[in-house]
């Protein structure tokens, strides 16, 4: 099977997906390999042959899962926003709480950017040189904006959000405002204690919402 990665000018690039067990493992393995060493070497001299050698396959075995370094580097990225995007965390965890979900966020968020701070540095990197990732890079922040838009759309319907605020622009700007805060923290290196920071854009959040108790009740 073959899987899609969006390009600028609307085509797309393969992604093998391969169908027997093995395949599965050997190209898990590459993308684990790929992940050592573009975080290692970076992006422009990472060479297929040391990310075949990573991943104890041999170098042929590279071109059955995937015809270059940037379609492996787009199965690494891939993998990391699967981390990252935290889907159905309602589900997972119970909350229904407004203020309870917007800090259960932002903490997995923070968490999940620090552990992968290397490589979102990398793909910051490469977003602005090549087209592909700029694509991404532009898919990765409509996915999150238009989750979290759907939560303030939910918010508004309540009672417990204004309601003159636009959903999806919204959601823009407090997700740009979180992911910017990540980048100077654990990229960049400034020195904020975690919780001083989650605290900080929690409150950001629930004034840039006007978030209201249930029923209307201003807080």
């Amino acid at each position: 099977m073959t899987g899609q990665v969006p390009t600028e000018d609307g085509a797309h690039a393969r992604i093998t997906t391969p169908r027997s067990a093995r395949g599965e493992r050997t190209r898990g393995a590459l993308v684990r390999g790929a992940r050592e060493v573009f975080e290692r070497d970076g992006y422009l001299d990472a060479r297929i042959t040391d990310i075949s050698k990573a991943a104890g396959v041999a170098s042929g075995s590279f071109y059955t899962y995937f015809n270059n370094k940037e379609e492996i580097f787009a199965a690494v990225v891939e993998q990391v926003q699967e981390e990252m995007l935290h889907p159905h965390l309602r589900e997972r965890t119970g909350i229904t709480d407004a203020r309870e979900m917007i800090d259960a966020s932002n903490r997995e968020y923070l968490r999940s950017y620090k552990q992968n701070a290397r490589l979102m540095a990398l793909f910051e990197q490469v977003a602005q040189i090549d087209p592909t990732f700029r694509a991404l890079r532009i898919q990765r922040g409509n996915a999150f904006a238009q989750r979290n838009a759907k939560l303030i759309r939910q918010l508004q319907e309540r009672g417990e959000a204004d309601p003159s605020l636009d959903p999806l622009v919204t959601a823009h700007a407090l997700s740009n405002m979180v992911s910017r805060m990540a980048y100077m923290v654990y990229v960049l290196e400034q020195r904020i204690a975690f919780e001083r920071l989650v605290g900080t854009l929690n409150q950001i959040w629930i004034n840039g919402l006007q978030l209201r108790e249930p029923g209307g009740h201003a807080s």
